[in-house]
C-alpha cells in the first residue's frame, strides 16, 4: 500500500508517507503561513527518501478540514493537483476524525468511552463532535458541529480533548473538571494515514473531480475585500449580519 496524506487545516504542516513495507516516513511542524512553502517540498522529500516518486502512489490522503480556511484550502488545493497530474484517488479525512483516532491511540480508555474532540474554530466559537470508543476506532456520533464552547454539553462523564482547551482555558476551568485530556492536540497526517490505510482497503475512496473542503463556516471564505464590498452596498443605517 503507497499512501500519502497531508494536512495544513491548522497552524501545523503535516505529511506523512507509507510506501510497501517501509517504515512510514512523516514531518510534522508548527509553520503557520509558511505551510504553503514547504507542504508540495516535504511531499517531494518524503517519496525521495523511500527511492519513489507521485506517480508510484495508490491514493492521496488529505485533511480537509475544518480549520483554518487557507490551510484547508492549501492542502485541498495540493491534493487536486497531484491527483490531477497523477490520476489516483483520494481518500478525504476531516480533522476531528483526525484527532479522535490519536485519542483513543493515545489514552487507554475503556470500551465504549465516550469522549469529544473540540478545534478551536477562532471568532469565540470552536469544531466539535462526540465519538465513542470501539476496539481501537473512534466511532463518531454525529456530524461536526460549530458552536461557541457554551454549547458544548456536558454529561458528567465525557472525556474531552483538543487545542480548544487551550484557547478557551476560563471557560474549561469550570466544565469538564478533571475530565479534560491534551490541550494542544491538533489533527496530524499520521492519523490522517491510519485512517487512510483502512479506507482505502474498505474501497472508499473518491475521484479528485469529488472532492471538496469542509469548512463548516461558510462566511470564513470571504475575502476582505468582498466584505468591503459587500459593507459599501448596505444601506446606510444598517449593520451587515
Amino acid at each position: 500500500m503507497r499512501i500519502l496524506a497531508i494536512d495544513t487545516s491548522t497552524s501545523w504542516c503535516s505529511v506523512a508517507l507509507c510506501f510497501d513495507d517501509q517504515p512510514i516516513v512523516h514531518r510534522h511542524e508548527q509553520l503557520g503561513s509558511k505551510a504553503s512553502q514547504h507542504l508540495l517540498p516535504w511531499c517531494s522529500e518524503l517519496l525521495q527518501q523511500l527511492g519513489a516518486g507521485f506517480k508510484d502512489l495508490d491514493a492521496l490522503a488529505v485533511g480537509v478540514g475544518p480549520g483554518a480556511f487557507t490551510g484547508v484550502r492549501l492542502s485541498v488545493a495540493v491534493a487536486q493537483g497531484l491527483s490531477i497530474g497523477s490520476q489516483f484517488p483520494v481518500i478525504p479525512v476531516t480533522s476531528l476524525d483526525a484527532m479522535a483516532l490519536q485519542f483513543v491511540e493515545h489514552y487507554q480508555t475503556p470500551q465504549n468511552t465516550t469522549f469529544t474532540m473540540a478545534l478551536d474554530a477562532r471568532m469565540g466559537e470552536v469544531y466539535w463532535a462526540r465519538y465513542q470508543r470501539k476496539q481501537t476506532q473512534p466511532n463518531p456520533l454525529h456530524s461536526i458541529q460549530l458552536t461557541v464552547p457554551a454549547e458544548i454539553p456536558d454529561n458528567g462523564e465525557d472525556l474531552i480533548a483538543g487545542n480548544a482547551l487551550a484557547e478557551y482555558t476560563d471557560y474549561f476551568a469550570n466544565h469538564f473538571v478533571g475530565r479534560q485530556f491534551d490541550a494542544q492536540l491538533v489533527p496530524n497526517a499520521l492519523s490522517i494515514l491510519e485512517l487512510a490505510k483502512a479506507r482505502y482497503q474498505a474501497g472508499q475512496v473518491i475521484s479528485v473531480e469529488q472532492l471538496e473542503p469542509l469548512y463548516i463556516r461558510n462566511k470564513v471564505a470571504l475575502t476582505t475585500q468582498e466584505r468591503n464590498d459587500a459593507a459599501s452596498r448596505a444601506p446606510t443605517g444598517h449593520l451587515l449580519g
